[in-house]
């Protein structure tokens, strides 16, 4: 595809003024300029710049009151933007698909909706004989493929149901019967995109459970505890600080303070490191909004996952204990460091600690020692609830939401809508601070000269810039990028050399030379999500930057702006639409031929995490950002 936005050509007289060919131009940008785990720090540090710190407040009701406008901003701003609110409303539809009995308990099989067209399934485990109404305890999963049906989740809820609980296990998005690869936790991206903040079907998955059973008719609904592992302790903080209603909680190895991010944690699935998150709070708050009501930490020495304890412990507990004190609750907030295996587990002494923490702060008998239940482990196929055939996957209800919406192509007021995706995509525009010079040849005529561009945001991108040696440093410039790096533009380079132009061969952050290092998933770009910041728009700003650069600096009489690849065309239009006097052309190919193509082709999040803007596809198209690059580019 080739999206030609200005029809506007320079006139180039003469003879070719250098040789450059495809093969030289190679030779001359392989040096490398920076470095990956360079570029990683810089992002680590420019994400835990934007982390808010917990600090405690002078009184307890001074704490309450901004607890208090913390859930209201987190749940409106955050967990539910966009989401309709007869959905968030709608009352638990659990429906019965089958029960059993066990040796000390009763196991009920249910189905239930997140969301129209969306379903999972739960199982609750009940009590052989009850007297009154009995406390209750939502156990959340995690990241375990067999979802529900795995053991050490069974042996807990088990033992719950024989010490006197009502436990409640439903299955989690992606594992058990919902695992399917559409439902891997990086398509919540999708819903961003479409204009559902992405932890709001997470949110919604857990708190559908919860309002279950808080209103069965056998529970107590002032004594419900939560816990889970790793997503499962995640889903624990997230639900039991943001709704009151969870008197005790135990979140095992699920989470930690985003200030950690300055070090080498990874910052995890989309739904943990979920869109605008750090613009309310950090998880050190969630932890603290748990006050004074108990809360049982438990981490990991030598977690072999995440989150080990060592690591996690200076930027949550202090912070939190602090204001667990000032509500006279210093008690209250409960760390165990567990040894034996150590590993990211729920194994019999973490779940014994469990036990005892839940039988002192919910009521139930205490307890000694756990029950034996290896012979009532039930497999998958046994403990399954059924789904409908057609039932709704994450990337599934991304594109139905998706096909409703119906986003503007033109503008009366293009001024009005520059302004509208200045907004969206949060854009800061940002100067070269520093432009050092790191690497430099000269052959067949022509100059190269490499450059780490540092701005003054504290981010930085790479770049070589070549010309001609007989070509004047005012001719005009163009800014090339790629998203297969520099020396894929080696052939277009030596094409604009050989027609009087210099060139400058862009890597901004988070491609080619300035990527961070390659984990498997974009965590990077999740990070800047997570604060608040939007990748596109930074990739945006630094070609915008350079474009100045070559102008004001280098003397350029214009530049022009050509990409390749749909991740530098999104940057590209960006940087066209909101700084559109920086450039006297813009040539994009390679790209999207419509927004929708992200839906209907299914592109993972992974492969073009740029363009999962939030609400992108509810308020602009790509007719609409050509426009807009159009509209103020130089004649």
């Amino acid at each position: 595809m080739t999206i030609r936005l200005v029809t506007v050509f320079i006139a180039v007289s003469g003879a070719a003024l250098g040789q450059a060919t495809a093969r030289s131009v190679e030779q001359q940008v392989k040096s490398p300029l920076t470095h990956a785990e360079t570029v990683a720090f810089q992002l680590r540090r420019y994400v835990a710049a934007r982390v808010p710190r917990l600090r405690a407040p002078a009184s307890a009701a001074e704490w309450k009151r901004q607890a208090a406008e913390i859930r209201e901003k987190m749940l409106r701003d955050v967990v539910y933007h966009g989401w309709p609110r007869e959905w968030i409303d709608a009352p638990p539809d659990f429906r019965l698909a089958g029960e059993t009995t066990g040796a000390g308990y009763r196991l009920k099989k249910y189905r239930y909706s997140i969301v129209p067209g969306f379903e999972t399934t739960a199982l609750l485990y009940e009590p052989a004989r009850l007297s009154g109404r009995a406390p209750a305890i939502l156990n959340l999963n995690g990241h375990e493929a067999e979802g529900k049906s795995t053991e050490y989740i069974q042996k807990r809820c088990i033992n719950q149901a024989r010490q006197g609980y009502f436990a409640l296990n439903p299955e989690w998005i992606g594992m058990g019967e919902l695992r399917h690869p559409e439902n891997l936790h990086w398509n919540a991206a999708h819903l961003d995109l479409a204009g559902f903040n992405g932890l709001g079907l997470f949110y919604l998955a857990m708190r559908r459970a919860l309002d279950f059973l808080a209103s069965y008719p056998q529970v107590d609904p002032s004594r419900i505890g939560a816990t889970g592992l790793s997503g499962g302790g995640w889903q624990t903080i997230v639900l039991s600080a943001l709704d009151e209603r969870i008197k005790a909680a135990v979140p095992n190895a699920g989470y930690f303070s985003d200030l950690s991010l300055g070090a080498a944690e990874n910052i995890g699935d989309n739904e943990q490191s979920a869109t605008d998150f750090l613009t309310v709070a950090d998880y050190a708050h969630l932890t603290a909004m748990r006050a004074p009501r108990p809360t049982l930490l438990i981490y990991n020495a030598e977690d072999d996952c995440c989150f080990r304890a060592a690591r996690v412990q200076p930027f949550l507990l202090a912070p939190a204990q602090s204001v667990f004190s000032l509500m006279n609750a210093g008690t209250a907030l409960q760390w165990y460091e567990n040894t034996d295996p150590g590993t990211h587990n729920y194994q019999y002494d973490n779940r014994m600690q469990s036990y005892r923490f839940f039988s002192r702060y919910l009521g139930a008998s205490a307890v000694e020692d756990e029950s034996p239940a290896e012979s009532q482990v039930r497999t998958a196929e046994e403990i399954a609830a059924g789904l409908p055939e057609d039932n709704l996957t994450i990337v599934g209800l991304a594109a139905k939401l998706a096909a409703g919406q119906r986003p503007r192509t033109t503008a009366d007021d293009l001024e009005t809508r520059r302004d509208e995706l200045r907004s969206l995509v949060r854009y800061r525009p940002v100067r070269v601070a520093e432009a050092w010079p790191l690497a430099n040849s000269r052959r067949l005529g022509v100059e190269a000269v490499g450059y780490r561009f540092d701005f003054d945001n504290d981010l930085s991108a790479a770049g070589y810039r070549l010309r001609a040696v007989r070509t004047p440093v005012t001719a005009p410039a163009s800014i090339i990028v790629r998203d297969k790096g520099r020396k894929s533009a080696a052939g277009e380079a030596a094409d604009r050399i050989d027609r009087g132009e210099q060139v400058l061969l862009l890597e901004p952050v988070l491609t080619g030379d300035s990527a961070p290092p390659d984990i498997g998933y974009p965590n990077f770009e999740r990070m800047l999500d997570h604060a608040g910041e939007r990748p596109a728009a930074i990739e945006a700003s630094q070609i915008a930057a350079c474009a100045r650069w070559l102008r004001e600096e280098q003397r350029a009489a214009s530049v022009a702006l050509r990409s390749t690849g749909p991740r530098s065309q999104i940057a590209s239009l960006v940087a066209a639409a909101l700084e559109p006097s920086q450039f006297r052309e813009v040539r994009i190919r390679g790209g999207l031929e419509a927004i929708d193509d992200i839906f209907s082709r299914k592109i993972l999040y992974r492969d073009m995490p740029e363009w999962f803007i939030l609400d992108l596809h509810r308020q602009f198209d790509l007719t609409l950002l050509g426009a807009l690059a159009n509209s103020g580019t130089k004649q």
